[in-house]
């Protein structure tokens, strides 16, 4: 069977990066994309990377006819996708890319994002969507809201290591480095080329960042008790990619053998051999997951490292990954695309 896909806010970068990875997907057909301001255009028009692809024209939300549709990707910019798939149909599958679904607790949207929910009864039945630990919900589910990219990249780290009790959960700091892809396509000035090649920069530190709020909700709801990590990212001046530098107390061939146990039969989380570290360049465009164990000069202390492609495994791979479970096709098809390299 093809399933009819429709994909919203197709003229971003998470929205090329679905068509690009569903061009491939032996049991997904595109039948219609959307955009705001490009609507009219051609895909190719927009991204010629994708010009020998046939796909729809780029059309406004409202033109779609989604009786035609069995799944949709929204992949629109945060705070706007509340009232959107407010506005679809009940029984329409949905795989949502924003932030507007993430956090369980309005509240909690409130506090990191600025603004009452405008959705709270679709909140109520989104599952979170972090494919390798909430599988069973995902494919029961009808609304499921993918992660942040740096929230994914420190869970992968630590979600094992928190559940088995074999860190200090009182002493927990992530160090994210992180490709300028993740911060969308629209013109802002401090991501003009002059502006950000040549240097880098840490932003959101002090615990502004919002995708702790996925990290507070996550983490003490795996430990039953509140869990509070410090986390600063840093923008580097690289196109994909995030690298993940996790500091933990605990014994390193501890934590070593415990991430390599829960990831032993996950297709897109490898684990190294203790003491190799992972690097971006290995997983570019692709869905996978690396991680790395070493140990610190100060005993009892662990450095973990987690590298994925934001745009892939952070995001629309995930999402394509989770839709794969919705429709009841094997979680890895249409994914098992090699990286990019060199």
């Amino acid at each position: 069977m093809t399933y009819r896909i429709a994909i919203l806010g197709a003229s971003g970068y998470t929205g090329a990066e679905l068509v690009r990875l569903i061009a491939t997907h032996p049991e997904m057909r595109i039948v219609a994309l959307s955009a705001d301001r490009k609507a009219g255009m051609a895909m190719a028009e927009v991204f010629p990377f994708l010009r020998h692809l046939d796909l729809p024209k780029l059309v406004k939300i409202e033109e779609i006819d989604f009786s035609n549709v069995d799944l949709c990707f929204c992949a629109l910019p945060h705070a706007t996708t509340q009232a959107v798939i407010a506005g679809l149909p009940r029984d329409l599958k949905i795989v949502d890319l924003s932030a507007d679904f993430r956090l369980r607790d309005p509240a909690e949207y409130q506090k990191w994002y600025g603004q009452p929910h405008a959705a709270v009864e679709l909140q109520k039945e989104a599952v979170y969507g972090l494919t390798e630990f909430y599988r069973d919900e995902i494919r029961k589910a009808r609304l499921i809201a993918g992660t942040g990219c740096n929230a994914a990249t420190g869970q992968y780290a630590l979600r094992p290591l928190i559940s088995a009790g074999v860190i200090d959960l009182d002493d927990i700091v992530i160090d994210l480095k992180a490709g300028v892809s993740g911060a969308g396509r629209s013109l802002k000035e401090n991501l003009l080329h002059a502006e950000l090649s040549g240097g880098t920069h840490s932003y959101s530190a002090g615990g502004k960042h919002r995708h702790l709020g996925e990290f507070d909700q996550e983490f003490s709801k795996l430990a039953g008790r509140p869990v509070l990590v410090q986390f600063t990212p840093h923008l580097l001046p690289m196109n994909r990619g995030i690298l993940a530098t996790v500091y933990v107390k605990g014994d390193p061939q501890v934590v070593h053998a415990t991430l390599a146990a829960a990831y032993a039969q996950e297709p897109f989380l490898q684990v190294l051999p203790f003491g190799a570290l992972p690097s971006t360049r290995d997983i570019a465009g692709s869905n996978f997951c690396h991680l790395g164990v070493t140990g610190d000069r100060i005993p009892g202390r662990a450095i973990v490292v987690a590298v994925l492609d934001n745009l892939t495994k952070g995001s629309s791979g995930q999402a394509i990954q989770n839709a794969n479970l919705a429709l009841g096709i094997d979680e890895t098809t249409g994914l098992m695309l090699a990286p990019v390299f060199p």
